[in-house]
């Protein structure tokens, strides 16, 4: 795996190193050893997948708060999406920064997310699946958001007219407003 580190620190585009023949490929997607050379998180809690029927879903933006901060993979394995993280880190150079990149079935790339980022992506392609591995666990006392479409972050989103998205999504506050 080779890690990319991106304009928010901590976080990384991580690419696989695929061993193709006739038959396709074979790639680690996870390696305790490599993610510690890297200085990254090696402890994975649980995996979770999200399967998206329709094009221009927006699922996030989420995060955890300490205690149960989350650093996790996200990984594109059915179609494509816009994936977004933003720095909610008090303190940080980059607070409410955000980057996007585009993960897809294809491309293989993956997204390492540090803990204090908030998470969210919005799909490109209908019958999109997306799979997460994360450090921690889920605690739904611990899981906060901020509106995925505030203007004070900035997303650009590929589209904003005509979305998906859930209503506890949708309901998520501003920047200013989270706690």
């Amino acid at each position: 795996m080779r890690f990319t580190e991106l304009e928010l620190a901590g976080a990384y585009a991580v690419e696989i190193d695929a061993q193709s023949d006739e038959r396709g490929f074979f790639a680690r997607t996870y390696c305790a050893r490599e993610l510690q050379e890297a200085g990254l998180e090696t402890r994975v809690a649980q995996s979770s997948v999200s399967f998206n029927l329709r094009r221009g879903t927006v699922r996030g933006m989420h995060y955890q708060v300490s205690p149960h901060e989350e650093t996790k993979t996200v990984r594109c394995t059915a179609g494509s999406i816009f994936d977004v993280i933003v720095d909610m880190r008090a303190g940080s150079p980059t607070y409410a920064k955000w980057i996007g990149m585009e993960l897809t079935a294809t491309n293989h790339l993956m997204l390492y997310v540090p803990a204090g980022f908030a998470h969210g992506f919005q799909t490109l392609a209908d019958h999109t699946e997306v799979l997460y591995q994360i450090s921690v666990e889920y605690s739904p006392s611990a899981g906060r958001g901020v509106c995925w479409n505030d203007p004070s972050i900035g997303i650009r989103w590929p589209m904003i007219d005509g979305v998906t998205i859930s209503a506890r999504d949708a309901s998520y506050p501003g920047l200013g407003k989270v706690r």
